[in-house]
């Protein structure tokens, strides 16, 4: 009998997902849109005495471009630390660091930029009102920004969470459709410890050791079955990832996959070449 192929479930697959270049999937279209509003706010608190005219238009036109360099240059800066500073047990940490940094880059873009375009156009440095009153406005929409990533973060992670927990709902009410005597019997997947080969026939076993045969190839098996559950460890041996208990080297690049508990249709050790054990340590140590 054949298994049920796991086929995509698009509700399940986040947007940061989709966007592979940010896990803060859509940072980059709110912030095109949101820096234009927070420099108009801006120019509401700062001025008491606007004319919409040319001049005006070039002064906003610059300002938003500056507002924009300030928010990549955070924006790197946000991902840089998600490679070295991850959020992990210690989100508190990294969001101090994260706030701190973020904001002194963000006001140095800032800065450097102002006294560029002030030297540019008259000549002599920024007033000095922009050094007391428009970067202390400016740092508090730091910390905005920051909030609005903190939070795109943690949004982000709870659908992860919720996709994972949907995933794993569906995939115990799905399962194997076996033969036993004249019956087809339904296991689910988490029933299954693994396949192997025994001369011209493919056996499923079950975790109580109940043999069943099947009428696929492992081959065949491997594309059908979740591959988040199950990996073909060699020609001989595909197993449930709840029988794997770690691996240890062996000569060659190869390892030795240790199989968890007492179920006799499996060795205590299998072997995986060395072509295929780096896919198999990406797949038992980076879906945990």
């Amino acid at each position: 009998m054949s298994a049920k192929s796991e086929s995509p479930d698009n509700s399940s697959v986040l947007p940061a997902d989709r966007n592979a270049a940010s896990a803060y999937y859509p940072d980059v279209p709110l912030f095109l849109a949101l820096i234009p509003v927070i420099n108009i706010f801006n120019y509401y608190l700062t001025y008491t005495n606007i004319r919409l005219n040319g001049f005006l238009a070039l002064t906003f036109t610059i300002d938003t471009l500056q507002g924009y360099a300030a928010w990549l240059s955070v924006r790197y800066l946000i991902l840089y630390y998600d490679k070295v500073l991850p959020y992990g047990k210690k989100p508190l940490r990294r969001i101090l660091i994260q706030l701190a940094s973020t904001t002194l880059l963000g006001l140095l873009v800032i800065s450097l930029l102002t006294e560029l375009t002030s030297w540019i156009a008259r000549s002599r440095p920024a007033d000095a009102h922009f050094y007391t009153r428009d970067l202390v406005i400016i740092s508090v929409w730091f910390f905005v920004i920051n909030g609005i990533y903190i939070g795109i973060y943690y949004y982000n992670e709870w659908q992860r969470s919720e996709a994972r927990r949907r995933e794993e709902t569906r995939l115990k009410a799905e399962g194997l459709m076996v033969k036993l005597g004249r019956q087809a019997i339904l296991l689910g997947y988490d029933e299954l410890a693994g396949f192997y080969v025994d001369g011209d026939h493919v056996l499923a076993c079950s975790i109580n050791g109940r043999k069943y045969y099947i009428d696929q190839s492992l081959g065949q098996l491997k594309e059908a079955l979740p591959a988040s559950l199950f990996f073909r460890l060699n020609r001989q041996f595909l197993l449930h990832r709840q029988m794997v208990a770690g691996f240890e080297r062996a000569e060659n690049g190869k390892i030795q996959v240790l199989v968890r508990g007492h179920n006799d249709n499996f060795p205590s050790r299998i072997p995986v070449s060395r072509t295929r054990a780096p896919a198999f340590k990406s797949w038992f140590v980076g879906k945990q």
